[in-house]
This record gives C-alpha cells, structure tokens and sequence, in this order.
C-alpha cells in the first residue's frame, strides 16, 4: 500500500539539502543509489569495503550516480575516523578515506560524461563539491603536517599508501618564505567585529597561511602580510575516468586568490574559491594592536617608535593603492569594516591593494608627517625601484581625524611658510643658522607625494578643535610620552642653536608639542598648516560626521572635531553623515568610499601610462 502525507516547507528544504557533512548521514541521493544495489546505510557502515566494491561495480547505476554516492560514503568513512586526538596526526585510514572521497568527487566533477555546466541546477553537484572541499581542506591539513619531515629538496613522498607530489604554487608569503608556519582552515573561523564576511563560491578549499616570524634583524619601514588567503585543490593523476579512479597518485595545487580566480582542470576552466576576509580578520585578531597603540600614544614599553607600512595583500604591480592613515590612540584596527568592505567589492578588489599606514601617534604631527612620508617612499622603492608600475601611479590617500591631517599634508605645499614657527635669534651665525635650517627642513618643507592624485579626509580636523583644550584632554596630553627619538633629535638641535654666551638653564629651548597640543585650535603648527595649498592635480574629498546636530550645519560638529574644521574649501565631494568622531565605520561612508575608488579607478583608466617623478619632497 502506498500512503502520502504532507511536509512542512522548511522540513522538505532539510531533508532535500541533508548529507554525511551537514547533518551526519547520508543524503537522499546516496540512499537511493544504496536501494538500486540492494544495501542499506547500516550494512554498508558494517561491511563497508562490501558495500563500496558493490557500488563501485554494479551495472545498473550511471557514472554520476555511482560516483557520487562513493563520494559521500568514503566521506562518512573519514569523519568516523576524523575524532579529536589531541595533537595526534591523522591516521593513515582516515586521510585515505578522505583521498578517496576527493578522487571520486573529482571523476564526478570533470570526467562522467555531462559536464559541469551541464549540472548547474542539480543540487547533487552542490553536494558532489562539498564533499570535495572538505576532503581538500582535512588531507591538505595533514600534508601540512608532514612537510616539516620532508626538508627543502623533496619532489615527492609516500602518505596512507598515496604518492604525494611536491606542491604547486604561486602564492607569496613574507621575506619569501617557503612554507607557512601554520596553515588556517578557512571555514571553521567565525569573527566578532566584522561585519560580513566576504567569499567566493568555487572549486577548492580555502586556508589562511601564516608567514615564519620576522628574521631578527630585519625591519624595515613595510612589510608583506604576515596572514595570506590561499586556496588549495588536490589534482588527482589521469586523462580517463579510469585512469582517475585507478591512480594513487595525487598533488596539491596552491593558488593566490587576489591573483588567480578560476583554475583549470581536464581542460575546464572552472571557479576558484576564496575567502577575502579570513586573513584580515585573524590578522586583526591576533595583532595586539588595541593595546600597543595605547602603548605608543604613552610612550611605554612594547609600543612602536616609527612609522609601518602594512600591505593587506601580496604586493601587485598592476593594481592601484589605496593608503590608509588612522587617527590619534588609533591603529589599522580603526579600518576594520572599511577595508574589508572595500576588498568585498568584487571590481574594487580587482583593480585596488590596501596599504594601511601604523605610526606612533604620542609624535608631533609634523614628525609624523615626514616619517610617514619617508616610510611611503622607501616601500614604493622597495617594490618598484623605476616608478613604472601601475600601483605607483593614481594612489588614493584615506586618513582619519589626525590621520587625515596627515593625508592632507603628504598633498600639500609648505613653501617657506612654517618656517616662522621657529624663532631664532638674531646673533646666530650664519653657519649654525644653515646646519638648523638643513636638519629641520625635512619636518617644515615638504612638496605633495607625486604619486598621488586623489585624497580622502574623515572628520579631520584640519583647523584643529577646541576638544582638545577641554579637561580630560589636557589630563591625557600630560601622560604622553614623546618618542625617545624626538627627544633626541630636537635636543642635539637645541645644542645646535646654542650660542657663545648660552649657558645652563639660559640655553635657548624648542618647543616640542605633543599630538593633543598639535590638534588645539590654537596650537602654531596647526593654524599655520591649515592655509597650505593642496597640489592642483589631487582631487580630494571629505566625509564629516554629525553628531546630535540641532542646527544649521556649519555649526555642527561630530562631538569631537567642529565642522568648520573638518570642511574644505574645493573639495570634490563633502558628505555628512549623522555619526559620532567614527564616522569612518558607518555603512554610509563606507560606502561613499567604494563611489569614491570607482570615481578614481575610471579616471585612472582614462590616462595614460606614465611615469612617477622620482625625489620629489622626499626625505
């Protein structure tokens, strides 16, 4: 007798969409390709080398129905063995049963007669690939796990009775290591403080590989990523189905994602899979940077002394730079969502690389400024000694509050005009004058980068603000430590300035102020800055934040920066957003920023190649 009842919506999508991997038992499909040949899922889990010769011989199933219900059991097999040991490797039965899942997922994929295409719309080819990546993702992880046994010169090797080709790669780690110190599967990170998480859909299993620690003696003003996102597929032996399903020889493919988006396989181009915000996300995580930029801003222990900077991505030639300068007490963690966002954009991650600048913001601005500056000259060097490539050409600069202080100076001309900053007296002679003149000019004389033609400021107080005389203020400023470094400097310049009849506490003395003095309304440096012309080919716009406003805009303020600070005359573009000083990490700005990189991306395109005048205002 046959009866027929009725099923909830959500229960029929369940049970539809149910495998081995998801909800821990085989899917309707493998369950029915059981029935044809007359075996149940509890025999085969009893006999289970029965059950698979049974499947794998019979003669009345196809090649797709075959092949992926071996799939699935060979899956079941692996997981069964797959239990936490502690820190004991996979055994070998257990990375065999998922080697074979992977081959016969792979002969299912590229050699039954239908091709992928063919099976856009089956949910059995979703499945098939699932299967496929998971396999990919536990044996890569046991690879991963055998290589330090392997040394430097190994072609290939034998593991659970497979022959293991040496990796094939293009994927850059920093200082050009080798191999990571750790391999990161992808999908089992989950992330508080992000708010989405950005992946691409494909074939392989996505990792975050991390870069050995840094060589002892070797820092310098950028560095490469320490966490790169690596896809992985297992290539299995053969040109036939036969070939394939007989081989016990397989190699991993290692593919950059930045750099690669399909991957091709028995003549297919087919999609790679990635996951863009798994690097960052982990790098943001383990970075300490919350606590070591509040270090720096006090002067202590274990903060930073110079400037940094942190590329997101392997370094590409072809692709444009956006520059990223965070604000006072702040890190690249102020650019959580923002960079993750930009590099979710699918057309902004193909054509754009983020450099996140970290500096010690207890430094004067003008400091910072020249420190900064000759941190972005020695990395652009460094990756591009003849200036030719794309990425030296139509950079963007993005700063927020004091950083964009800063991003509007590394566009501006000084001129002569900070020069009265500094009063001398008028006995100094002429030689002492020229050597004070010659070491200072590098904080007080400064021409736009050449490389950059558009800019981007965020609740920047370009006028400096009133906040900062306020009480709290000026408690916090009196714990700022000046950067050992500044104080040397302006001290042998102090001597410098000295004169025949200074002696002891009659020595003239310069002021030095620290970052909160630097962003008062009234502080000289400030005041003065604020009127320097910004470069005639940048063009540059703001993002303001509104916070509580209750009346017309000019007298609005952000709660922190006033509006007449942060607004600039001539800007391209000005939007205000009701937001407190963060204004960076609301959805609105971020996604005025994506208009903004495809606004200089189109422009960028428009012109033609030429190269970077090399020099100018540099250190």
């Amino acid at each position: 007798m046959v009866g027929v009842s009725r099923i909830k919506h959500d229960d029929y999508a369940n049970e539809r969409r149910a495998d081995v991997i998801g909800a821990a038992r085989l899917s309707d499909g493998t369950v029915q390709v059981l029935n044809v040949v007359a075996l149940t899922a509890d025999s085969c889990q009893q006999a289970f080398a029965a059950c698979s010769e049974t499947v794998a011989q019979s003669s009345g199933l196809t090649d797709e129905q075959r092949l992926s219900a071996l799939s699935e059991l060979w899956m079941g097999r692996a997981l069964r063995g797959d239990r936490p040991k502690g820190r004991t490797p996979m055994d070998a039965a257990t990375l065999d049963a998922y080697l074979q899942s992977a081959r016969y997922a792979y002969a299912y994929l590229f050699y039954t007669e239908r091709p992928l295409a063919a099976r856009a719309f089956d949910l059995r080819q979703v499945q098939v690939i699932g299967f496929y990546n998971y396999a990919v993702q536990r044996a890569v992880s046991r690879f991963f796990e055998a290589l330090p046994q392997l040394g430097r010169q190994w072609t290939q090797t034998e593991l659970a009775g497979w022959k293991v080709l040496r990796p094939q790669t293009d994927l850059r780690l920093a200082d050009d290591a080798r191999v990571p110190a750790e391999l990161i599967p992808a999908a089992g990170l989950r992330f508080r403080g992000l708010r989405n998480v950005y992946r691409r859909d494909g074939f392989g299993s996505d990792f975050v590989a991390v870069a050995p620690p840094h060589a002892p003696g070797n820092e310098v003003a950028w560095r490469d990523p320490d966490y790169v996102s690596m896809t992985g597929a297992l290539m299995f032996d053969g040109d036939t189905l036969a070939q394939v399903l007989a081989t016990r020889q397989v190699q991993l493919v290692v593919r950059d994602p930045y750099r690669d988006d399909t991957l091709t396989i028995a003549g297919r181009s087919v999609p790679l899979g990635a996951n863009f915000t798994a690097a960052y996300g982990v790098w943001l995580a383990r970075s300490g940077f919350a606590s070591q930029s509040i270090r720096s801003l006090l002067g202590r222990e274990g903060g930073i002394q110079t400037p940094r900077v942190l590329l997101m991505q392997p370094y590409d030639p072809d692709r444009l730079v956006v520059v990223m300068l965070h604000g006072l007490a702040s890190s690249p963690e102020a650019w959580i969502n923002v960079a993750n966002e930009v590099m979710g954009d699918e057309e902004l991650r193909r054509n754009y690389q983020v450099w996140e600048v970290y500096y010690p913001t207890n430094a004067p601005v003008a400091v910072n400024l020249a420190n900064i500056r000759k941190a972005l000259d020695a990395t652009l060097r460094h990756y591009d000694p003849t200036g030719r490539a794309r990425a030296s050409r139509d950079m963007t600069l993005i700063g927020h509050s004091m950083g964009g202080v800063v991003a509007r100076l590394l566009v501006s001309s000084s001129g002569d005009r900070l020069w009265d900053l500094i009063p001398l007296r008028p006995n100094l002679p002429a030689a002492k004058r020229a050597r004070f003149r010659a070491r200072l000019s590098r904080y007080l004389q400064f021409t736009p980068m050449p490389q950059v033609d558009r800019a981007v400021f965020l609740a920047s107080p370009h006028r400096g603000t009133p906040y900062a005389q306020h009480r709290l203020a000026r408690w916090i400023g009196n714990l700022i430590r000046l950067p050992v470094g500044v104080l040397k400097e302006m001290a042998s310049l102090t001597e410098l300035v000295k004169t025949d009849g200074d002696e002891g506490n009659n020595a003239p003395l310069l002021r030095i102020p620290n970052s909160i003095d630097n962003l008062s309304d009234t502080d000289p440096f400030i005041i003065a800055a604020a009127g320097l012309p910004i470069s005639s080919r940048v063009h540059y716009h703001t993002i303001v934040g509104v916070y509580k406003n209750r009346g017309p805009l000019q007298d609005s303020s952000d709660g922190v920066v006033p509006y007449k600070s942060a607004h600039l005359d001539g800007a391209d573009s000005e939007l205000a957003i009701p937001s407190w000083h963060s204004v960076q990490e609301t959805p609105a700005a971020i996604l005025e920023l994506r208009r903004i990189l495809r606004l200089q991306l189109a422009s960028a395109n428009r012109r033609q190649p030429a190269p970077v005048p090399k020099g100018a205002g540099g250190d």
